[in-house]
């Protein structure tokens, strides 16, 4: 394997772009290939990036030779017979959320990437924001005191939401949906730094059956913490993300994906966390270093990401 990681790209929309933008110009990482659907997007894409080398076919990027690892980013319901692919192959696999839409393929995932002992992630946003590092740091260090709660608020005046209008499988319940897209986001971290949540009953509203959700509230404990999910699509709010965990002694506020508060119980204070905020670049660095054997720091593996598929499949089968 060269010193950089060199990758191939499955899945050109939303996510998928966004990725290829932080990995061209990436130190740490050279990307060799890509393929999507749409011949049209690929084509651009290669005349932007005359280095590149791709097609629609998925596997034959998935398959390489001249490939170390694969980012999929493609709609859930292609994960795992395209992780499976690569990883077959020996390439390692950096994935979108979540893992898997079925159960028993996440479970494959996970099974797969012990056996094989490629490296398997998940980019999970949060899982190197400084913001959620700093309420991880202060968590261990005694200063939010005993954990009463934590509160998870969703809020979408569109869904899909703009930047992806174009993805109509997010509309639909069979894949899409909020609770899978973004939910997903903060189950994530507040498994890490509570522990593994469990479902403990939850409400789900849904224009029609074939439809994603609409409206989501829903009840977890988190080593024995209370956590809510609160979440709605289509309403006169504006876009809201945010994560609040409150303490007998400190409490913490996290919104817009990055943005930190505290209070002692005299209103919100803005918090600025060291270090970097936390990027596609950080994670695509986080990865390499993994690539290369250092280890998967700051970075989901399958395990938890199918931590939080369970969570998230066990909401959505509500009523």
């Amino acid at each position: 394997m060269t010193t950089r990681v060199r990758m191939g790209v499955i899945g050109l929309g939303a996510m998928g772009s966004e990725l290829l933008s932080a990995a061209v110009d990436h130190p740490e990482v050279e990307v060799v290939a890509v393929a999507d659907i749409s011949a049209d997007v690929v084509d651009r894409l290669l005349r932007e990036h005359p280095g590149l080398r791709g097609g629609t076919d998925p596997d034959a990027v998935a398959t390489a030779s001249q490939v170390d690892a694969v980012y999929i980013a493609t709609p859930p319901a292609f994960h795992a017979a395209l992780a499976e692919r690569a990883m077959r192959a020996g390439k390692h696999v950096f994935c979108e959320k979540p893992l898997a839409v079925d159960l028993a393929e996440g479970e494959a995932m996970v099974a797969l990437a012990a056996e094989t002992g490629l490296v398997g992630a998940v980019n999970f946003a949060l899982a190197d924001r400084a913001a959620a590092l700093e309420v991880e740091r202060a968590l261990q260090a005694g200063e939010v005191g005993a954990v009463e709660s934590v509160t998870i608020r969703l809020a979408f005046p569109e869904w899909p939401r703009e930047f992806q209008r174009d993805a109509a499988w997010l509309a639909r319940g069979e894949q899409g949906g909020f609770v899978r897209e973004v939910f997903s986001h903060f189950a994530f971290v507040t498994d890490r730094l509570l522990g593994p949540l469990t479902l403990e009953s939850a409400t789900v509203d849904r224009p029609a059956p074939a439809d994603a959700e609409t409206r989501v509230e829903a009840g977890f404990t988190a080593a024995g913490v209370p956590v809510v999910l609160q979440g709605e699509v289509k309403v006169g709010l504006a876009e809201t993300y945010e994560w609040e965990i409150v303490g007998a002694r400190r409490s913490y506020r996290l919104t817009n994906w990055g943005d930190l508060s505290a209070s002692d119980g005299e209103g919100w204070t803005l918090v600025d966390p060291p270090g970097a905020r936390g990027s596609e670049a950080t994670r695509l660095s986080a990865f390499a270093n993994a690539v290369r054997g250092e280890g998967l720091v700051n970075l989901a593996d399958f395990a938890a990401a199918l931590r939080v598929q369970r969570v998230v499949e066990g909401v959505l089968a509500s009523r």
